[in-house]
């Protein structure tokens, strides 16, 4: 094993117990967790299996394999912002839609202690 497997191998466990210690301090949520976990887990599988990548490249048509991992990385990122957005979009109206009848309740409040 090279140096640089090993040092990959190393990263990748570091970050996966960093996951977990977001988990268990309760600042990172689990559904949010699993892609970083998922993703370590493919770090931790190209870095032992260095033929892995080419092997995949080879049956996708990639004439370079690193061009491979990028196009995977862009395109999880894509799909993992689109989430967010989704999410961000949901819990906007959904702070609207409160707002809303927090002014609604607050009128109704202030009527009453006028009355």
């Amino acid at each position: 094993m090279e140096r640089i497997q090993i040092i990959a191998i190393i990263g990748s466990l570091c970050f996966l117990g960093y996951v977990m210690w977001q988990i268990k301090k309760g600042k990172l949520r689990e559904e949010y967790a699993f892609i970083w976990i998922l993703s370590t887990f493919v770090l931790i599988v190209l870095s032992v299996w260095r033929n892995a990548l080419e092997i995949l490249a080879h049956t996708f048509g990639v004439i370079a394999p690193p061009n491979l991992l990028f196009a995977g990385a862009l395109f999880a990122v894509l799909i993992y912002l689109l989430h967010l957005s989704l999410t961000v979009s949901k819990l906007q109206y959904e702070n609207k839609t409160l707002a809303q009848e927090l002014a609604l309740l607050k009128q109704k409040i202030d009527k009453k202690e006028k009355a």
